[in-house]
């Protein structure tokens, strides 16, 4: 009797803890928290791979530039290296005054270019005989830095300098006496990400490369070992 008994209790408290251990809130509960991550990871194999690393220019600078310029001008250590600090790439618009939507063309067009949201400049005084007043938008701006600045040199000197019509390479005059180069672009549409069908008018823009080298043979130097092609 006392096993019959046990038996069950045993079945009794078995069917308790089944019931119990699988109630309907619990469940759906548990189907939440196994669906999450297999959501994010639906959603991370979905999504474009983004650039993964360090960029080239950037490695190349490292290892090849900074042993050059040391054995060159006879750097104590690799901190006092020249390097990129930043790249301003500016276009002005004067005829925006009376056409404010070839300002949205030209920071349409810009954004393309770099990568990043241009800035809205505008004028600081006003100037009666060009009918300007303060405060006025006159042109768009962007400043790249870190990895977009090296992937947009990158771009600038092995894909749309070379689409220049008979390039020959550029000035060696352009350099601001403390080691900043300034290149100008006549026409936009030798990046490859304007297109020509879809742009309102052909207009330059310019580059402004800040380095932190103290003098422009540095600077120049610099430059040149990046890939730069001064004219000869």
């Amino acid at each position: 009797m006392a096993e019959k008994g046990s038996g069950k209790d045993k079945a009794k408290t078995a069917g308790k803890s089944t019931a119990k251990g699988a109630p309907k809130g619990v469940d759906k509960k548990a189907a939440k928290t196994t669906a999450k991550p297999v959501e994010k990871a639906a959603e991370k194999a979905a999504a474009p791979p983004g650039p993964k690393g360090t960029p080239r220019l950037m490695e190349y600078y490292r290892t090849e530039c900074v042993p050059q310029m040391m054995q060159e001008f006879r750097y104590k250590s690799p901190m006092q290296v020249p390097r990129l600090k930043k790249v301003v790439v500016n276009i002005g618009l004067g005829e925006a005054i009376q056409n404010i939507k070839l300002l949205e063309s030209a920071s349409a067009e810009l954004a393309a270019v770099t990568g990043q949201k241009p800035v809205v400049t505008r004028a600081k005084k006003s100037i009666a005989a060009f009918k300007l007043r303060e405060g006025m938008p006159i042109g768009c701006m962007v400043t790249l830095r870190r990895d977009r600045m090296y992937y947009f040199l990158d771009k600038l000197m092995n894909v749309v300098l070379p689409r220049v019509r008979d390039f020959r390479g550029v000035s060696e005059r352009a350099f601001d006496g403390r080691g900043n180069y300034t290149l100008g672009i006549r026409e936009q549409i030798i990046f490859p990400e304007i297109d020509y069908d879809q742009m309102d008018k052909v207009r330059g823009m310019n580059i402004t490369i800040v380095t932190s080298a103290p003098t422009d043979e540095e600077g120049k130097f610099l430059l040149k070992l990046l890939g730069l092609p001064f004219r000869r």
